[in-house]
């Protein structure tokens, strides 16, 4: 394994970051051992070794971003001379297997080494440091050459105590009559662009229903009383909505679909993707084949898919091939709202909150009652209104008849 080159990590990937390097100049590499950690546009991952050798140059430092395809470090038996870095302005190699002493003249001190400034955190402990307020520059790393890691931002939250201040991110400080400018990262960039390349090209109709909710929360009130209150395992509203829309979706397989330009895709597999609201803006992780997934399979399946995405602990694969999204800000108090389509999907369904609100019922009296709106955002080059309405009319069905999710 000579020459390093950044990987393609994800289908959209461009650039990447070098997070941290998990071995030095100098040490042996097995195949199959974490090299580093890479942050892509969708998740940070860990990237493993393909041969044996030793790391003889690293020409990316950890925090660096590279160009996919260009070189981050050579690996070679021992004996082999690494080749030299690209030439590149103000950029230089972070450091070399083997390096010879310049002569000092007598009398001339040697340049003192400049510190970085750059501080050395593993990702998670840097997010909760964030989500705690936690001033990393106050936090003595434990880690292998002084890295900053879980436990020890952990132990600085101990020592702020209960009343400490947290927060999810923690905006830049900025002076009255002032603005300050933050560069994109390479998720948001990704973000930016693939919403521009689906509100333009993509003819977006929007189709909407009010679905009566009184028998879902009944249902899940029943599971709630039954002791359905761990939250790693209850079964939530969410996760009858995913596997309502699964069903729905094998009951009109016309809109799990893509565009191809020519053609129209149709998928026998419905690939759900679900959007998780992470710090740096929305991923979609996808639950692959869901159609022949339990209420409960789906529902374990998110909670583990949204808890890694939050930790950026995904693999590339996680994100892509996903036919069709739910997008659910129902929690957040939204009682509806028009989504983007994710392309080359044909529809995005977005829920809103359940509410409880006076309608008239079958007998014409105004009784309270439970209702829910649920938005469908079509590619019209794929999924006609009537398309998109026999989906709804599923959809509708099912929701409004839960026992029939809890297979």
């Amino acid at each position: 394994m000579p020459e390093i080159q950044m990987p393609k990590l994800s289908d959209t990937m461009t650039e990447g970051t070098l997070v941290s390097w998990k071995k030095k100049i100098g040490d042996q590499v097995t195949a199959g051992e974490v090299l580093a950690e890479i942050e892509t546009d969708k998740a940070t991952m860990e990237w493993e070794a393909t041969d044996d050798g030793v790391l003889q140059e690293i020409y990316v430092p950890d925090g660096g971003k590279v160009n996919v395809g260009e070189r981050i470090a050579f690996v070679g038996d021992g004996g082999e001379t690494a080749p030299p870095p690209q030439e590149k302005p103000d950029k230089k190699p972070v450091a070399k297997a083997k390096t010879k002493s310049k002569p000092v003249e007598a009398g001339v001190s040697p340049a003192p080494e400049q510190p970085t400034g750059r501080i050395k955190v593993s990702p998670l402990a840097r997010k909760i440091a964030a989500e705690k307020s936690i001033d990393l520059t106050t936090v003595k790393g434990t880690g292998p050459g002084g890295r900053i890691v879980e436990k020890d931002v952990a132990a600085a939250v101990s020592a702020a105590g209960p009343g400490a201040k947290t927060a999810k991110t923690v905006p830049p400080k900025i002076a009255a009559g002032e603005s300050t400018r933050v560069s994109l990262t390479g998720m948001r960039k990704i973000i930016a662009e693939r919403l521009v390349a689906s509100k333009g090209p993509v003819p977006h109709f929007y189709l909407n229903i009010e679905i009566n909710a009184d028998e879902l929360m009944r249902v899940r009130a029943e599971l709630k009383s039954a002791g359905e209150e761990n939250e790693t395992t209850k079964i939530t509203v969410n996760d009858f909505i995913l596997k309502g829309a699964v069903m729905a979706a094998v009951r009109e397989p016309r809109v799990n679909a893509s565009f191809a330009g020519d053609a129209v895709i149709y998928y026998r597999d419905v690939n759900l993707a679900v959007a998780v609201a992470i710090d740096e803006g929305l991923v979609t992780p996808v639950i692959r084949a869901a159609q022949n997934k339990s209420l409960r399979e789906i529902s374990a399946a998110v909670k583990d898919l949204a808890h890694r995405a939050r930790h950026k602990r995904m693999k590339p694969e996680e994100f892509q091939g996903g036919t069709l999204t739910v997008s659910n800000l129902g929690s957040y108090g939204i009682d509806n709202f028009a989504a983007i389509i994710n392309p080359p999907q044909a529809i995005i369904l977005a829920i809103g909150a359940i509410v409880r609100k006076p309608v008239v019922n079958a007998k014409g009296a105004i009784v309270p009652a439970y209702r829910m709106k649920i938005g469908m955002s079509c590619d019209h080059r794929v999924v006609d209104g009537a398309i998109g309405a026999d989906y709804l009319k599923a959809l509708r069905h099912l929701l409004e008849n839960p026992s029939l999710l809890l297979g």
